[in-house]
């Protein structure tokens, strides 16, 4: 079957992103999520493709789209529901799925959506993948759609955020005894996306106090998304107001993490992954491999530890 792409649909290697009702509608979704499911299938016979969303007013519609594109292909449909998309990646690689899709626009305002693609590997397909699957779509072909006794079945899971914190808690580099004993006093903020799903439990695990805000899943963003410094103001002012140790912006679908000190001052997102990446070194010193997007402080991280 061949796709076409409308004007004004944005497309990269991660997948599919516009504004819903135009150029994004549950009927172009459907189409997408069933050719990303043939092409899946041509090369591998596992059964089962992770959905997953954010909070999007969209989200559930479109949710139901992707499942019906999946499961005419007679592919199961495991659905997460409200999840982050780290977490919908490591369920799509702890039960080895065929791939993933999330419908999230990430940090883009609340009249976007999104289709994310996930390998089986549980990460976005890389560029030469994604190449290939635009190439299958815009191929004249018959199509694969099953018939009424073989289509693909439905079933929801409501867990995979409580999985996914059980996971992190057992990280080797991870001192869970020591921040427990710390009990970090917490302001977050989790711009009422997907984040109150993992955000305000996981800290509590770690034996944090939470002082949140937004943690509310409705879609309904008090603010721009993307957790810029000029984003924080609010976070900043709550964890003046509340003493906090620090505060944690994320994002609507959880994959990108915006630190606020102690005095209520924003780090930016380069410090976050340079923090990471020291802790991690110390405890397993060698090469880090980066994105272009990634400043001098983590080349200066990264050197100061040896590696490179």
């Amino acid at each position: 079957m061949t796709v076409k792409i409308p004007k004004g649909l944005m497309v990269s290697v991660s997948g599919f992103r516009g504004r819903v009702g135009d150029p994004l509608t549950p009927e172009l979704i459907c189409k997408l999520a069933g050719e990303f499911t043939s092409f899946l299938r041509e090369t591998d016979d596992r059964e089962t493709l992770v959905v997953a969303r954010d909070t999007r007013t969209s989200g559930e519609m479109l949710a139901q789209a992707v499942c019906a594109g999946v499961r005419s292909r007679g592919v199961n449909v495991l659905d997460l529901g409200i999840v982050g998309t780290p977490t919908a990646m490591l369920t799509v690689e702890k039960i080895q799925a065929l791939g993933g899709i999330v419908i999230s626009a990430s940090h883009n305002p609340a009249e976007w959506n999104a289709l994310k693609f996930v390998s089986h590997e549980g990460s976005f397909l890389d560029l030469e993948t994604m190449d290939s699957f635009l190439s299958f779509i815009s191929e004249e072909t018959e199509g694969d759609f099953c018939a009424w006794d073989a289509l693909g079945d439905y079933q929801s899971q409501d867990e995979a955020s409580l999985i996914h914190i059980e996971d992190i808690l057992a990280v080797s580099v991870l001192s869970v005894s020591g921040l427990r004993e710390r009990k970090f006093k917490v302001a977050l903020d989790c711009v009422r996306g997907a984040g109150g799903a993992i955000m305000p439990e996981l800290l509590e695990e770690l034996g944090c106090e939470v002082v949140a805000i937004h943690t509310e899943m409705d879609g309904l963003f008090p603010r721009d998304p993307e957790p810029t410094a000029e984003n924080l103001t609010e976070l900043s002012r709550l964890v003046q107001s509340t003493g906090a140790d620090v505060g944690f912006a994320v994002d609507p679908d959880v994959d990108r993490l915006a630190l606020v000190d102690e005095v209520g001052v924003p780090l930016g997102e380069d410090m976050t992954l340079a923090l990471s990446t020291d802790v991690v070194l110390q405890h397993r010193p060698g090469t880090v491999v980066t994105n272009l997007s990634t400043s001098q402080v983590m080349d200066d991280v990264v050197s100061s530890h040896g590696g490179e």
